[in-house]
C-alpha cells in the first residue's frame, strides 16, 4: 500500500513539474527573448506613431486658398471641398507603403522646388469606379482646389510615369508636384493694327544663332513620333538666349537634353540660372522683375511639339507662331499662370501659315517669352523689347 502511494505521488509531481531529478523545470522567457519583444513592439508603436503624425501634417498642408484656375464662375470655397474629401484621403495615406507616404510629405513640404521622386500608388488600392484618380485626389488637395478630372492635368518629364506611356504596370505616381494644369489657348478675335509694329523692333542679331550654313543632322524631324529619354548627342534641339530689354545678357545656352529649366533661383537643380547673369546696365525695374522669376519656368521637347511649364509664383506672358491664329495680323501675347502648361510649340502645325505679314523680321522657329509683364495691345508695353526680362527660344529648324 505504501509503495503503490509513493509510486502515485511521484507520478503526480512529475506531472505537476515538480520535484524529481527528471523532472523539466518551468520555461522562463529570457532576457535576449524579451528585449527581442519589447523592441518589435516598440518599433511598432514608433512607425505607428511616425505614420500618424505624417498623415495628420499632410492633412494640415493642404491648399486653403482658391487656385486660379481658367474656369468660368465664381470658384467653390476650398475648405468645402477638401472636408469632403477627408475621409478619401486618410483611406489614400493608410494605403500608402511607409517610404511612399514619407516621400510624399516630403514633397508636398518643398512645394516643388525640388524634385522628391515619385510617389507610387498600387493600382488594385484606387476603389470603385466613382473613386477619384490618386493623382487627382492630391493635386486637389495641395495645388488646383477646383480641379475636377484628370484630363485637366499634364505630366511632367520628371516623373518616371511620363516614360511608361503604355507600360505603367501596376502602380502609379500620385506626387501632386509631378503635375501641371493643362492650359488651353484663348486667341483673339482681334487684334489692333498697331501690334503689328511689333514685328518690326525685333534686334537685328536675335536670330543670328541660326545659321544657315550649318550642317548638323536633324535631331527630330517634323512628324516624328518617338522620343528617348537620353540627351541629343548628334546636337541640339534649341537654344536661349535671355534679353533685358533690347540687351542681350550672357551667352547663348545650348540644349540638349529633353527638358531644361531657366530659374533665377532654385535650391535644387540644374539648367540655365539666369540668377549667375551680370549686367552693368541693369536698372531697378530689372532687379525687381528678375526677383520674381524664382524657379522660373521647364522647356521639354516631347513628342507632339515643345511645352512650357511655369513654375514660379507669377504668370508669363508667350508670343508663339504656333500659338498664333491664321487670320491674326499681329502679335498673339498669351498669359500662363503659375502651375500650368501650354504647347508653345506644335510640330505637326505648318508654321508656314503663321507668317501673315510680309513686312519686318520673322522667324517661324522663334518663341518668345516674358517673365511677369505682358505686352502688347492690352498692356502699357507694345514691344517685347520693352519687357524688363525676356526670354528667346531658338528651336532647331527641321531639315
Amino acid at each position: 500500500m505504501c509503495a503503490l502511494q509513493k509510486y502515485s505521488t511521484r507520478e503526480r509531481d512529475r506531472t505537476l513539474g515538480i520535484g524529481g531529478d527528471s523532472l523539466q523545470e518551468p520555461k522562463i522567457p529570457s532576457l535576449r527573448t524579451k528585449c527581442r519583444t519589447t523592441k518589435s513592439v516598440w518599433l511598432h508603436l514608433m512607425f505607428r506613431s511616425r505614420r500618424s503624425v505624417s498623415a495628420r501634417q499632410l492633412w494640415r498642408q493642404r491648399c486653403t486658398t482658391p487656385s486660379r484656375g481658367l474656369g468660368e464662375g465664381a470658384p467653390p470655397n476650398p475648405e468645402d471641398l477638401q472636408n469632403a474629401l477627408r475621409p478619401t484621403a486618410h483611406q489614400l495615406f493608410k494605403k500608402l507603403k511607409d517610404e511612399q507616404l514619407w516621400q510624399l510629405a516630403e514633397a508636398v513640404e518643398s512645394k516643388g522646388r525640388w524634385d522628391c521622386g515619385c510617389v507610387w500608388f498600387p493600382w488594385e488600392s484606387r476603389g470603385g469606379k466613382q473613386a477619384l484618380a490618386p493623382q487627382v485626389l492630391l493635386c486637389k488637395l495641395y495645388r488646383w482646389p477646383d480641379l475636377r478630372q484628370a484630363s485637366e492635368l499634364k505630366r511632367l518629364m520628371q516623373c518616371e510615369n511620363f516614360w511608361r506611356k503604355g507600360s505603367e504596370g501596376t502602380s502609379i505616381c500620385c506626387n501632386p508636384y509631378h503635375f501641371s494644369r493643362l492650359a488651353v489657348p484663348e486667341l483673339p478675335t482681334q487684334v489692333p493694327c498697331k501690334v503689328k509694329e511689333s514685328l518690326r523692333f525685333v534686334p537685328s542679331d536675335t536670330f543670328s544663332p541660326l545659321n544657315p550654313g550649318s550642317t548638323y543632322s536633324n535631331v527630330r524631324g517634323r512628324h516624328d513620333t518617338t522620343l528617348s529619354r537620353g540627351s541629343y548627342k548628334d546636337g541640339y534641339w534649341c537654344k536661349l538666349a535671355y534679353w533685358e530689354h533690347r540687351t542681350r545678357v550672357g551667352r547663348l545656352y545650348t540644349v540638349s537634353e529633353p527638358s531644361v529649366h531657366i530659374f533665377h533661383d532654385l535650391p535644387k537643380g540644374s539648367g540655365f540660372c539666369l540668377g549667375f547673369l551680370g549686367s552693368e546696365t541693369r536698372n531697378e525695374t530689372v532687379r525687381r522683375t528678375r526677383m520674381k522669376i524664382g524657379q522660373g519656368i521647364t522647356l521639354s521637347h516631347e513628342n507632339d511639339g515643345v511645352w512650357v511649364y511655369n513654375r514660379s509664383e507669377h504668370p508669363i506672358f508667350i508670343n508663339s507662331p504656333t500659338l498664333a491664329s491664321v487670320n491674326t495680323r499681329g502679335q498673339s501675347v498669351h498669359k500662363l499662370l503659375p502651375g500650368y502648361s501650354i504647347k508653345v510649340f506644335d510640330s505637326e502645325q505648318e508654321v508656314s501659315r503663321c507668317h501673315v505679314l510680309g513686312d519686318g523680321p520673322y522667324d517661324p522657329h522663334s518663341v518668345r517669352i516674358s517673365f511677369a509683364k505682358g505686352w502688347g495691345s492690352c498692356y502699357s508695353r507694345q514691344f517685347i523689347t520693352s519687357c524688363p526680362c525676356w526670354l528667346e527660344v531658338l528651336l532647331r529648324p527641321p531639315r
